[in-house]
């Protein structure tokens, strides 16, 4: 054999190597994955270590992350040592109702939108609407990964003061790759196009966007989260002091959060 036959052969075989660890790690990944979505209810398709592309490789890792930040095992245990408060945080439905749903939330989340998106109207439907249920939703902006959910945040509260934090809540989460990415003085300028299209007066939204008027608001519920256990979002509590709270972490499924609301109401006497 000579030399430069053999130094070909190595470059050859490290090519290999290199391609079959690079396989190696894509396969570690998707296994992964597909073991968090077990378990914490997400759903991949099409993933073939064969034809992945980089886009989609990036976005299957970004999932895995948020996933492992949400803790990915959902906890049903009663929350009995702790009183969850709703504090005074906007709420969805009818005040009176008999079993709550605290919300710790993310509007730059995906998976907060999911669940807001896809979950929340057949919530509505079925126990908001009939005064069964409200949904009080209380901020966790994770600026660590999410450079916009604080300003959404506050938009959200702004809007709030006007009586529309509703309509406010809806757009952010259907607009949510709209503005996600934008830097803050064009996020901004976007919220402000959202709040006129809700007729809320701008100069006042405006100051408050801009001001940080509810700064404390939502640093507080950051810390009433973080006191709760929360790391991650969505995080729910489902119940009412009377009875106690289950807690659920995730994006779940309308039908985990029925078997829930079923349990908590058959409690009340």
């Amino acid at each position: 054999m000579t030399s430069e036959n053999f130094e070909d052969r190595i470059k050859k075989n490290e090519k290999i190597v290199k391609k079959s660890t690079f396989n190696g790690l894509i396969m570690t990944i998707i296994i992964v994955i597909g073991v968090a979505a077990f378990l914490g209810g997400l759903h991949i398709s099409n993933l073939d270590s064969n034809q992945i592309s980089q886009e989609e490789l990036n976005e299957a890792i970004a999932k895995l992350e948020l996933k492992i930040l949400q803790n990915k095992l959902p906890s049903n245990k009663p929350i009995i040592e702790l009183k969850i408060s709703a504090d005074n945080d906007p709420i969805i439905g009818d005040s009176n109702a008999p079993i709550t749903i605290i919300e710790f939330s993310d509007f730059q989340c995906p998976f907060c939108a999911k669940f807001h998106i896809q979950t929340l109207p057949k919530i509505t439907e079925e126990y908001i609407k009939k005064g069964k249920v409200k949904l009080v939703f209380r901020d966790f902006p994770i600026q660590s990964i999410h450079s916009n959910a604080w300003i959404a945040s506050t938009a959200a509260e702004c809007a709030n003061e006007q009586g529309k934090f509703k309509e406010m809540h809806d757009k952010l989460f259907e607009n949510q790759n709209e503005w996600n990415s934008k830097n803050t003085d064009n996020v901004i300028i976007l919220f402000n196009q959202y709040s006129l299209e809700m007729e809320i007066e701008e100069e006042k939204f405006d100051s408050c966007l801009r001001n940080g008027k509810y700064d404390k608001e939502i640093q507080k519920d950051l810390d009433d989260g973080r006191a709760y256990g929360i790391s991650g979002t969505p995080g729910f509590f489902i119940g009412n002091d009377e009875i106690g709270f289950i807690e659920l972490k995730g994006a779940h499924p309308f039908e985990n959060f029925k078997g829930i609301i079923e349990t908590q109401l058959k409690k009340i006497k």
